[in-house]
């Protein structure tokens, strides 16, 4: 699946919701199903500068794809490094590069969190565009 259509899937699942709250409980329970980064990379190398919550993100290359795996020690920031993931992980470098982050606005999610998390979530996105810059500079 492109990563617009999994973008567009993210939009439609929240647009469900009649409330924020309904939305937190949502990303907290999206955090449960987090692909996990396995202990031995939960390093200072894989931690995201600028988060308020730790969050430790791999990305490892699959062929063309990259696959992403992280965790958090915050349950809330867990749910949004997982959003992330499910719409960028076994996806192309290229890809990633040229996706937009428009569904990250049309969610609502970066005007309803905390300066801290919402520059939290600039970093994930930062540190999963990085990923795929190296990935793509190796071909």
């Amino acid at each position: 699946m492109t990563i617009k259509k999994i973008q567009d899937e993210i939009v439609d699942e929240f647009s469900m919701f009649d409330d924020w709250m309904q939305r937190y409980e949502y990303i907290i329970d999206l955090g449960k199903n987090l692909p996990l980064i396995k202990e031995e990379f939960k390093t200072d190398d894989n931690i995201i500068k600028g988060c308020q919550s730790k969050v430790w993100l791999k990305g490892e290359r699959n062929e063309d794809t990259i696959i992403f795996t992280a965790d958090s020690d915050a349950i809330l920031t867990r749910g949004i490094i997982a959003i992330l993931i499910r719409a960028f992980s076994n996806q192309k470098a290229t890809d990633i590069l040229a996706a937009d982050m428009n569904f990250i606005d049309e969610i609502g999610l970066k005007e309803h969190l905390s300066p801290t998390r919402a520059n939290g979530l600039v970093s994930m996105i930062k540190n999963i565009k990085m990923y795929a810059l190296a990935f793509n500079t190796q071909n």
